[in-house]
């Protein structure tokens, strides 16, 4: 059974697992979420603009973005990738990097892994965000911060992003 769009559910007391189907093929929705010029024009929730500063896709590779907010607030993240298998599935460390908590009134969680899967749907894409926290209780501090809002508001945002590629290649 295909789960609504934007469909979030806690797979145990640790995770927040969040769905989309993309109309658009696989490869294309993994070149968006792999390649900066591409990761810029759509990620973070709507209204805020992205800056990768760094993206060295391979295992043991770092990842940093920073998410500017309309009014210009930077919320820089960063993580650490523990597997890549194109275009099949990512997995990355999931950190708030320096300057994040001087701009956020949050405790912010720790110890956070997410694992990205990129399913082939005969043209369309399954995108599955598996986000494990090191405890229940790391889980709902994310959850407070409105985690699951913001990756459905990026999420649209890479639905707009992918139509318009896809448009594009027509």
């Amino acid at each position: 059974m295909l789960k609504p769009q934007g469909y979030s559910q806690t797979g145990s007391d640790r995770e927040i697992i969040i769905t989309r189907i993309f109309n658009a093929p696989r490869e294309l929705v993994f070149q968006a979420w792999t390649q900066a010029e591409h990761i810029e024009q759509w990620w973070g929730p709507k209204g805020f603009t992205t800056r990768v500063t760094e993206l060295d896709l391979r295992l043991g590779g770092r990842s940093r973005y920073v998410m500017i907010s309309p009014d210009g607030t930077e919320y820089p993240v960063k993580g650490v990738f523990r597997e890549v298998l194109p275009p099949e599935r990512i997995v990355s460390t999931d950190e708030f990097d320096e300057g994040f908590e001087q701009v956020s009134n949050f405790d912010l969680p720790q110890g956070i892994v997410i694992t990205v899967l990129f399913e082939d749907l005969n043209g369309k894409t399954k995108l599955t965000l598996e986000i494990v926290h090191e405890s229940a209780q790391e889980r709902r501090k994310h959850e407070e911060m409105g985690v699951v809002a913001g990756w459905n508001s990026t999420f649209d945002c890479l639905e707009e992003f992918l139509a318009k590629q896809v448009e594009d290649r027509h």
